[in-house]
């Protein structure tokens, strides 16, 4: 995919993002949110308009291209098959960090990834409130550009040594014993946080404001956008066990850093006695 493609569905996000999401923002009623898998899982109409629009767009854009979205997903996962085989397909987060939205906190994104083949080649994260959006194409960097199209490229931090990394770590869906394990571990590092919202973690990671990034669940609409937007940035990045990241992967774990030495160090600090 080529630069015209990142600007069309970066377009396609803030579109859907001033038109569905902003207007709900801090306004929501009682019956406009609802859980889902749990009180902290929650879904708003704000996430299910944003999805129609921007699946809408982007069937119009892209004909026959497959559109796996969060909300349609949850109701049928077989849409899920088509990330790793369709010529193209899209991943998107209409609106990831609800529960900050539902909670009228001002740290949301929306997320979309192009997907050839199960390689991810296109990243758009559009920040609804500052009005930017970050992209990444593959093999082409990483970028952070506004509505006036001023375009400022995206570095990751710079190595260092474990102690001094700052951190967002998601253990909320690690098993136990793994959980106390990199809570406890967590201490060998000089900060550490958790923003409900992998949008900015990413974003945040990719222009070089923290080190390391800690998932385990793996859903692909909230990581592949990102992974792509860090890995272009030129971070480094794999699983818990040393392999690398497919959009395909829903478990495994993922850990981010700025090179490999980097990532080696962070996964002995978190992960081993």
């Amino acid at each position: 995919m080529r630069l015209a493609d990142a600007l069309r569905v970066g377009e396609i996000l803030a579109e859907s993002a001033r038109t569905e999401i902003m207007p709900r923002f801090g306004s929501l009623t009682t019956g406009q949110v609802r859980e889902k898998s749990s009180r902290f899982d929650v879904v708003t109409d704000a996430d299910e308009a944003a999805e129609r629009v921007i699946s809408s767009a982007l069937e119009a854009a892209y004909p026959g291209a497959a559109i796996v979205g969060e909300e349609a997903a949850s109701k049928d996962r077989s849409l899920l098959e088509s990330i790793g085989t369709a010529d193209l397909a899209f991943v998107l987060d209409p609106l990831d960090g609800t529960k900050n939205f539902a909670s009228g906190v001002p740290l949301f994104g929306v997320m979309a990834a192009g997907i050839r083949r199960g390689e991810v080649v296109l990243a758009a994260i559009h920040d609804p409130v500052c009005r930017n959006t970050a992209f990444a194409l593959r093999g082409e960097g990483a970028w952070l550009q506004g509505e006036d199209g001023a375009r400022v490229d995206l570095k990751v931090a710079g190595a260092v040594p474990v102690g001094q990394m700052e951190a967002v770590l998601g253990t909320n869906f690690l098993p136990q014993p793994m959980r106390d394990l990199v809570n406890g571990n967590a201490a060998r590092l000089a900060l550490s946080s958790w923003l409900r919202c992998s949008a900015h973690e990413y974003r945040m990671a990719a222009a070089g404001h923290c080190h390391l990034l800690f998932y385990n669940k793996l859903m692909p609409w909230d990581h592949a956008p990102g992974w792509l937007l860090h890995r272009e940035a030129g971070g480094h990045s794999a699983h818990f066990d040393g392999t690398p990241y497919l959009p395909t992967h829903l478990t495994g774990g993922l850990i981010c850093t700025p090179d490999e030495s980097s990532w080696r160090a962070a996964r002995q600090a978190l992960l081993e006695f």
